[in-house]
């Protein structure tokens, strides 16, 4: 089996942005283990990973940015256990992970999103051209996660900022915050969730213009009206030259920034700062999407974009409990062998790699969709309620 070089620092993950052409907005990034770029500083580099042998079954994953650590492990021992097959991996905020699948019809074998709701909004929702179904029927929740604020011992007022100044310490023009991008990745809307629920939390509604006014070239602006607080992000969303908000395309590009210096604070999965040895502030319940019984608290924010982001499907975000979901696409290739990873991912072995990187698994295993769930998965799910 060929050795790997997944763990090496994110900085050198980032994936040529072959979508700049085929839609606007025209940034993408991702992640990948062959060829990555940043298109905020269009730098590539080549990985060393070796060409793969034909002999092997390809199996391909797109999976979200937060996974890349935990997933590399995984790859790395499903390999072990099934030599012949040859796992292909790439990592993209969520929603660019959805866009491969439904709006550029690339084989892939595996879905995996930091937000399962995507899965029945953009493939439930969209029907695969060359079967006439749904790209999807059906998804398993696997994980969960919080959403928590990054930093350095080097961070500006580091030493200040706690769980309730921190809007107001992002918010000082000499503080350089991180912001993924919420047209490409879960962590960015939820981020802009987060200054929301914080404001509705203790009842002061100047934090989120204070944090994003006058940030953009075109505002990002919130309205509340009986109790609910929605958020409209424009199809244009670039900062302006004198802006202390740093945009890129998924919050794992942000983590080399931080470690460089270049960033005080960015939002980042709870596991993913783990992983990093970062510093960490960790945001109350109400804030950073973790509780189930905050569900109902949660859900009277959203998140709507401008525009038609998706040829068929206007997104739009509701905040809610983090559920990481997978799925097979309905024009997987390789259909029989991406139930084998799942059953991988879902079996002791891989609760247990995940749970080494901070990313623990679910007890058990909601199903959207049971019905139409593959009879191998059956036995280790159940039926969302």
């Amino acid at each position: 089996m060929q050795t790997k070089n997944r763990l090496l620092p994110l900085y050198l993950f980032v994936m040529v942005g072959m979508l700049a052409s085929a839609c606007q907005p025209t940034i993408s990034e991702s992640v990948s283990t062959d060829s990555l770029v940043d298109p905020t500083t269009s730098h590539t580099v080549q990985s060393s990973k070796t060409a793969k042998t034909n002999e092997r079954t390809p199996l391909v994953v797109f999976a979200a940015g937060s996974l890349i650590i935990p997933f590399a492990e995984i790859e790395t021992a499903f390999e072990a256990k099934y030599p012949d097959i040859d796992v292909l991996a790439e990592y993209h905020g969520s929603i660019q992970v959805m866009r491969h699948v439904t709006e550029l019809h690339e084989p892939i074998d595996i879905v995996a999103t930091a937000d399962a709701s995507l899965v029945p909004m953009l493939m439930y929702a969209t029907n695969n051209p060359e079967s006439g179904r749904p790209y999807a029927d059906w998804f398993i929740g696997f994980a969960g996660n919080k959403l928590m604020l990054a930093y350095t011992p080097s961070s500006l007022y580091a030493d200040e900022i706690n769980q309730d100044n921190w809007p107001e310490i992002l918010a000082r023009p000499d503080v350089r915050y991180g912001l993924p991008d919420p047209r490409f990745d879960a962590a960015g809307y939820r981020a802009m969730m987060a200054f929301a629920l914080h404001e509705n939390s203790i009842k002061r509604y100047d934090l989120f213009k204070a944090m994003f006014k006058d940030q953009f070239t075109y505002p990002v602006t919130i309205y509340r009206e009986d109790g609910n607080t929605l958020i409209r992000i424009p199809e244009i969303l670039e900062t302006k030259s004198d802006s202390h908000v740093l945009i890129r395309g998924a919050s794992v590009f942000l983590i080399a920034l931080l470690e460089s210096g270049d960033l005080d604070y960015a939002f980042e999965y709870k596991s993913v700062i783990k992983q990093h040895g970062l510093e960490m502030l960790e945001l109350p319940p109400v804030v950073n999407l973790g509780s189930e019984e905050l569900r109902e608290f949660y859900k009277n924010v959203e998140v709507r974009m401008d525009f038609q982001r998706f040829s068929t499907v206007e997104p739009h975000f509701i905040a809610e409990p983090i559920e990481y979901a997978i799925t097979i696409p309905d024009s997987s290739p390789n259909p029989e062998t991406a139930e084998l990873f799942i059953q991988f991912l879902l079996s002791e072995e891989g609760k247990a790699i995940m749970s080494n990187n901070y990313h623990p698994l679910f007890e058990s295993y909601p199903v959207n969709g049971f019905e139409n769930l593959p009879v191998s998965l059956q036995g280790i799910c159940f039926p969302e309620e």
